[in-house]
């Protein structure tokens, strides 16, 4: 993450990204199943890194090797062909895409920072400094009401971003520049997509 200047001089809050190589693996229409998605292969790998079922799926787009896929979906799959590479000049600048990635994971956290619960005097002989306090009624119900914010893991999670803009593409060097940050820590895979398909 980092920053640059606009036209007038302001600063904007930036993060740039690198994307792979990314090739479409299989075109899903309503026809054959029942709604309309490109299959994209990434993370490209060695022959002996993949099962066989996965070799001969790439067989038909490709004779690369991709360990992993993602999908989309589209309003005109016939728009795309089976083993076209796909590039950060299918966005444009100044569109607003979706960010989709695993946030950073924190760990067990209590109440204060897991659910911004406020913490209870310091002073005056009290030994409620960061307890979560009552957590349900007496004997009726007796139990606790499910959803009850507590303690536990914080992050970790799938996290979408939307309406993130982007502000530059470099299409020789496959990065795009996308105003503010974006889910996850450094070297995490993201889903980029269209706001709307």
């Amino acid at each position: 993450m980092t920053q640059i200047f606009d036209e007038s001089g302001a600063i904007l809050p930036v993060t740039i990204l690198k994307t792979g190589l990314c090739q479409i693996s299989q075109i899903k229409t309503t026809n054959t199943d029942g709604y309309n998605a490109v299959q994209v292969a990434y993370d490209e790998q060695k022959l002996d890194k993949i099962n066989k079922a996965t070799h001969g799926h790439l067989k038909k787009s490709s004779t690369r090797i991709f360990r992993s896929f993602g999908e989309f979906r589209v309003t005109t799959p016939e728009s795309f062909k089976l083993g076209q590479i796909l590039k950060p000049d299918i966005f444009v600048v100044g569109q607003k895409v979706r960010v989709t990635g695993k946030s950073i994971g924190k760990g067990f956290q209590g109440n204060q920072k897991r659910n911004n619960f406020s913490r209870g005097p310091m002073t005056h002989g009290s030994k409620n400094h960061r307890l979560p306090g009552s957590i349900g009624a007496g004997s009726t119900p007796g139990r606790v009401y499910p959803g009850k914010k507590m303690a536990g893991q914080l992050g970790n999670s799938t996290v979408t971003l939307k309406s993130s803009e982007i502000l530059y593409i470099n299409n020789e060097e496959n990065i795009l520049v996308v105003k503010g940050s974006v889910p996850g820590k450094k070297n995490t895979l993201l889903k980029i997509q269209h706001q709307k398909y």
